[in-house]
Formats: C-alpha cells, sequence, structure tokens
C-alpha cells in the first residue's frame, strides 16, 4: 500500500500540468456545496469566503511554499469562491414570486417569447406583467409562464390581457425530486399558470428599452420558426424550427418522444453538436474559399479570418436560438475554441475546455445543478481526453487510392463508434438518475444519426434558415427536410424495437456526485493513475437500490399512488400525471394507464377512495376541495388506516389513524411513505430536502 501511495503521489506531482484543470472542478464543487446547504447562508458568509480565497490566493503566489502546497491552496481559493459566486448570483437575480391566489385573477403585460409547451400540452408564452389583480406593483413578478389551450399564441411583443390561474412556481414532483422551481427562480420566473380566456390585445404604456429589444428578437424569431414549418411542413419543420430556433412547439407529441425513447433527443436541444456544425462549417467554408484566392492567401492568416467569422457565426445563432441555456454553455465552449485559434493555441483541449467551463459557472453558477450542463461537459471532456488517447495514425507515402480510402473509411468508423461509445458512457450515470430511462439502441441511433445530421441537415438547415428571411430558403430546407426525415426514420425504428427503454430507479443521492468526480479523474489525468476513477465513475451503476416507498401523495394531496409490485397504482390516472409518473420513474415503477388496477384494490367514486382487502396498503382519500362532512370522515376513518384529505381540517377527525390534511401538504410538500418491516409508516417530506432556500416555496404559497 505504501509503494502504491508512493507510485500515486509521484504520478499526480509528473502531471503539473493537468492540476489547473482542476480549478473549474473546484470552483464546481463550491458552488455545489451553496446549493446542497438547508439553510440560505447570510450575505457576510459569501463576502468572507471570497476575502479568504483571495487570501489564499496571494499565499500560494508569494509565500516560499511547495508546489503541493501552492496547488492544494489555490483548489481551496476555487472552491471558496464558487461558493461565493453562487451566493451573489442569487442577491441578483431574486425577485418578486406570486402567492396562491384566491381565485382567477386578471393578467396584463406584454409577451417576450413563446416556449416549448409543457408535459401536458398545450402552447405557453412568457409574459412580462405590468399588472396582476390583486398584486401590488412591488408584489408583482418580473415574468410568468402561461398556458394557452387551443389557442394560436400571440407574436412576442404584443400587448394582452388574459384571465388566468396564477400559482408559484411547483415545487419538487416528489422528495428529492428535480426542483423546477429553482430553475424558474433563475429565470425570473416568478410564476406559472393556466389561461383561462383567450389572449385579448390591450393597450399599455411603453415598455423598457431592454425588453424590447428582447421582444423584437424573440418576434424574429417566431416569424422564421413559422416560415420554416410552412415551407417544409408539420412532419420535419417542427424538428428544423427547433434545431434553428430552440422552439419545440410546432414538434408532433409522438415524433417528440420517438426522439427520446431513441436517445437521439440532444439533437433537438441546442447544444454543442450544432454550434460545432454551424462554426465549423463557416470556418471550413472561409478556409476553403481563401486558399482558392492565391492573392488573399499569401497576405492574410486565412485560419484566423476563419476562426473570427467562425466566431461570428456562432454568436448569430446563439442570437437566433434565443439563448437557452444549452446554447449559450455551447457558444462559450465553442468561443474559448476559436479565440484559441485566433491566439495561436491549440483549439482543442482540456484546458480550452476547463476556461469554457469556468466561465459559464462564473456567468450561471446554478448551471453545476442542471442535467444539461453535467452532461454536456463530462460528455465534452471524455471526447477531448479520446482525442488526446487516440494514436496517430501512419501515413503511407505511395499508396494506391483504394487502399487509402478502405483506411480512412476504417478509421472514420472507429472514430466514430469510439466517440459514440465513450459519449454514452460519460452521459450514462446522468441519464439514469435523472431521467431514470436506458435508450438500448441509442448507440446504433446515435451512429446512424450523426453523419446525416453533421454533413447534410445542419449545414443545409443553417443556409435555409439565413435565406428564409429573402425568400430564397426553399431550396436547402428541401435538402434539410430529407435529412429530417432520414433521422425520424431512426428514432422511429430504434424506438419501436423490442426493449428499446430500459427503466432503471435513481440511486442514492450520493452516487451521482462521486459518477461526476470519478469520469472528470479519468478525463483529466494521463496513464494508469486515470483507472482509479473508473470504480466511482460506475457508482450510478452499481450503487444498491432501497426498496421503493409504498405510497405518494401529491404536492396538494390532489392524487395518490400506490406501489404494488413493479406498478405504481394511481387513484385518480388523469390527475396529476405527469408528477405521478416522475415519482414512479425515480423509483424504477410504471405508472398504470387506466382506472382497472386501481378498480381491483379500491372503491372509488368522484370525490372519494377507499381500499379493499386486496389492497397492498390501508389508504383511504377525499379529493374535493371543501370539507367534507362529519359521516364522509367517519366513513372515511373507520375504513384505512391512513386517510388522505385534501382540504385543511381543525382538528384530528380520526384518533388513532393517521390523517394527512391540507395543512401538512401546504408546510411539506409532497411526500412518500414507506413501510418497514414493523409495518410502521415514515414519511419523507419534499419541504424537509429543499431546506429553507429562496426559491423553496411551498405549496400554500409561504417562503420557507
Amino acid at each position: 500500500m505504501r509503494d502504491l501511495l508512493g507510485a500515486l503521489g509521484r504520478q499526480l506531482i509528473d502531471q503539473a500540468d493537468r492540476w489547473s484543470l482542476w480549478t473549474p472542478v473546484a470552483f464546481g464543487v463550491g458552488c455545489a456545496i451553496y446549493f446542497a446547504l438547508g439553510r440560505e447562508p447570510l450575505t457576510w458568509v459569501a463576502l468572507g469566503a471570497l476575502g479568504v480565497a483571495m487570501v489564499l490566493l496571494a499565499a500560494a503566489r508569494r509565500l516560499p511554499v511547495s508546489r503541493e502546497t501552492a496547488l492544494v491552496l489555490i483548489l481551496a481559493a476555487f472552491a471558496l469562491a464558487g461558493f461565493s459566486t453562487a451566493k451573489l448570483r442569487t442577491q441578483a437575480v431574486a425577485g418578486p414570486v406570486v402567492p396562491v391566489l384566491s381565485g382567477p385573477a386578471h393578467v396584463e403585460g406584454w409577451v417576450v417569447d413563446v416556449a416549448s409547451p409543457g408535459q401536458s400540452g398545450g402552447s405557453r408564452i412568457i409574459l412580462a406583467p405590468t399588472h396582476i389583480e390583486g398584486l401590488a406593483p412591488e408584489a408583482t413578478p418580473t415574468r410568468l409562464r402561461l398556458t394557452l389551450r387551443d389557442v394560436v399564441p400571440p407574436a412576442p411583443g404584443t400587448a394582452v390581457r388574459i384571465l388566468a390561474l396564477v400559482n408559484p412556481p411547483p415545487p419538487p414532483a416528489s422528495p428529492g425530486g428535480y426542483d423546477f422551481a429553482r430553475d424558474a427562480f433563475y429565470e425570473s420566473i416568478g410564476g406559472v399558470g393556466f389561461a383561462l380566456t383567450p389572449p385579448q390585445g390591450v393597450t399599455l404604456a411603453p415598455p423598457p428599452a431592454r425588453l424590447v429589444l428582447d421582444m423584437r428578437i424573440n418576434a424574429a424569431r417566431w416569424r422564421l420558426a413559422q416560415q420554416i414549418v410552412a415551407s417544409m411542413g408539420s412532419e420535419t419543420g417542427g424538428l428544423a424550427a427547433a434545431m434553428v430556433m430552440g422552439n419545440q412547439a410546432f414538434i408532433p407529441p409522438d415524433q417528440l418522444e420517438d426522439m427520446r425513447a431513441s436517445g437521439l433527443a440532444h439533437l433537438i436541444s441546442i447544444s454543442g453538436l450544432h454550434m460545432a456544425i454551424v462554426g465549423g462549417f463557416v470556418f471550413a467554408a472561409v478556409r476553403a474559399g481563401a486558399a482558392a484566392w492565391p492573392w488573399l492567401a499569401l497576405r492574410v492568416s486565412s485560419k484566423k479570418v476563419a476562426a473570427v467569422l467562425g466566431l461570428a457565426a456562432v454568436g448569430c445563432y446563439l442570437v437566433v436560438s434565443g439563448a437557452p441555456a444549452p446554447a449559450e454553455r455551447a457558444a462559450i465552449t465553442a468561443s474559448v475554441a476559436f479565440a484559441a485559434v485566433i491566439f495561436d493555441r491549440r483549439a482543442i483541449s482540456l484546458h480550452g475546455l476547463a476556461l469554457a467551463a469556468l466561465i459559464v459557472m462564473l456567468i450561471h453558477p446554478e448551471a453545476v445543478t442542471e442535467p444539461g450542463f453535467q452532461m454536456s461537459f463530462a460528455a465534452t471532456a471524455a471526447l477531448v481526453a479520446l482525442a488526446e488517447a487516440w494514436p496517430q495514425a501512419i501515413r503511407e507515402i505511395s499508396a494506391p487510392w483504394p487502399i487509402r480510402l478502405a483506411q480512412t473509411a476504417m478509421t472514420w468508423l472507429a472514430a466514430s463508434l469510439a466517440a459514440s461509445f465513450v459519449a454514452g458512457m460519460a452521459t450514462g450515470p446522468f441519464a439514469l438518475q435523472h431521467f431514470n430511462r436506458m435508450a438500448t439502441y441509442g448507440l446504433a441511433a446515435n451512429l446512424a444519426a450523426s453523419p446525416i445530421s453533421s454533413f447534410l441537415m445542419m449545414p443545409s438547415l443553417a443556409i435555409g434558415a439565413a435565406l428564409t428571411p429573402l425568400g430564397l430558403g426553399d431550396l436547402p430546407l428541401m435538402v434539410s427536410g430529407w435529412g429530417i426525415a432520414a433521422i425520424t426514420w431512426v428514432a422511429q425504428a430504434a424506438a419501436e424495437a423490442p426493449g428499446a427503454n430500459l427503466l432503471v430507479p435513481s440511486a442514492p443521492a450520493w452516487a451521482l456526485p462521486s459518477a461526476f468526480l470519478g469520469i472528470l479523474w479519468m478525463c483529466l489525468w494521463r496513464g494508469w493513475v486515470r483507472w482509479l476513477g473508473l470504480p466511482f465513475a460506475l457508482a450510478v451503476s452499481l450503487a444498491p437500490r432501497p426498496e421503493s416507498p409504498t405510497v405518494w401523495i401529491a404536492a396538494d394531496g390532489a392524487q395518490v399512488a400506490v406501489r404494488q409490485a413493479g406498478e405504481a397504482v394511481l387513484l385518480r390516472p388523469e390527475v396529476k400525471r405527469f408528477a405521478a409518473e416522475r415519482w414512479a420513474q425515480r423509483h424504477g415503477l410504471v405508472a398504470s394507464a387506466d382506472e382497472a388496477p386501481r378498480d381491483e384494490m379500491f372503491v372509488c367514486d368522484r370525490w372519494t377512495c377507499r381500499p379493499q382487502p386486496e389492497a397492498p396498503v390501508s389508504v383511504a382519500a377525499y379529493w374535493s376541495r371543501k370539507v367534507p362532512d362529519a359521516e364522509t370522515l367517519a366513513t372515511l376513518c373507520a375504513s384505512a388506516e391512513l386517510v388522505i384529505v385534501r382540504p385543511s381540517l381543525a382538528q384530528d377527525p380520526c384518533p388513532g389513524r393517521i390523517v394527512l390534511s391540507g395543512a401538512d401538504f401546504a408546510q411539506g410538500g409532497s411526500v412518500e411513505l414507506s413501510q418497514g418491516k414493523d409495518g410502521v409508516l415514515r414519511a419523507r417530506w419534499a419541504q424537509d430536502l429543499r431546506g429553507h432556500r429562496p426559491w423553496s416555496w411551498s405549496p400554500s404559497g409561504n417562503a420557507e
């Protein structure tokens, strides 16, 4: 063991040039520590941590300490800086959040953008409200997200008046689940809701100049999306609009589900692949054009000119896409690569990737909690590490062209297989933990779709999008439509193949950070020492799964799911279905699709459910928002050991029974109950796991 530790120490010391790669990791760990806290730290704590970070950096630079000590001081300084940055970012974006209103309210404001549809369908708009009925101006949030039913959404820049049900952003669907309210907080979305009436035009005071600019850009994007869909048709135009503008509003639901089930959903979200294709296409075209003009090639550096224009193309694409978080991350990474070319540095390297990751976290420290950030940088780090380790092929001086062609084809095939395998292994732990599904044929689908996307679809789509406003985009859009049709066929074939998706329960909370650090350890070090990270990288796959909870109850008490074998039996199959499915998937269960499984175990009418002897757990529920009468309560209490009542109760109506009412859900959110070997039900509440943070508003609308 002593010899092994000594060899490990020598390896790490010999790779001194790799230690700088760990500075963004340390920064991200500091951000993650901030978001993992149960209570919001005081501002002076963050400022103090930032001051200590500066002292540590100065000490590492000026004090006569060993290299190892200096490295430890630097990493500690970056971790403290990450913690401080996350806190200061939270302070900067904090804004009003709407409380739970007593009923529908009239909302007036400007349509800022048309968002992608939600899980329940319907168009969604982002609104900058100027007035919400029942709220004072200082309590009005910066942005609202409203879902419209069977209505064509108004274009960005339209002033509207809508009657809507408005609530705070939703809490996690289940304890320990993904916190959508945290995302809304950092996007300045202070409320969500459903429109009860179609939007009506209204005259409002002129908006601020910054809002006017945002709406004009989004209006241009919306018009371009409509033109692309009109030119290509709904079957291919929806995917094309999503890949150019990042808006999934036009994609047919079955097509979207096929892309997800086949492992090709990353093609829809504007990410590194799209930025690389657009920027790389412009870079290659400019270099080829400059090389074809001898006078210019002798007087300017075509490589640097191409990098500048590639950088401009990335910036334009970022604006056209609406700058969603994945596109912004990809644009920063691509910009660092092009800047490296301009300053005579290596374009694709782990040091460039580390710089890009650090820039992203400086701007958006909350990105460390997002699956997209985790997956994109894990995959990119793995691919760059693969490129570093890939053996250089020996090029023959003179060989017949058929041999060279065969060798090139074999090299490309091997590189494609290796890249897809490495990227899939790097992103696999995050897909399993966050989405609980494994696309069985994802590798084959990506191998088939990647050449079509890279060489046919995206270049022609970029040209078509640029020419469409001039009325000249039909031909390139038609060519891109062929590529989209081919990719759609691949997605459908992979999604409908036997065993296309495997449902995997989430691992314990410690497994994903362990896997992330293990993957980074394998990517950032060289030699045999990198393989020490393999057991940690496999933590999500190898960690034992605890037994699934027995009962789950939605955050407002409107839905209950009961575990029966490998199925989650929903007592109200059509209510809160998305939340119920997310809870079921996290525990490796399949949510019941109809009422048949429920009716075998429970007796249900419009407002109540009572257990039969065959029920796996003795639970009864009351769904109405009105307080039940004494007779109804007595019937429920006599039928079950666990009674769930949606409204709040003044007193305990069932002595000797466990009663959860509206007051409990308002304070604790969603809850899951597990039955131990002793038969005792133990509860785990979502609000307890969220902690008391600026975004952890309870379902009642009260700040935690």
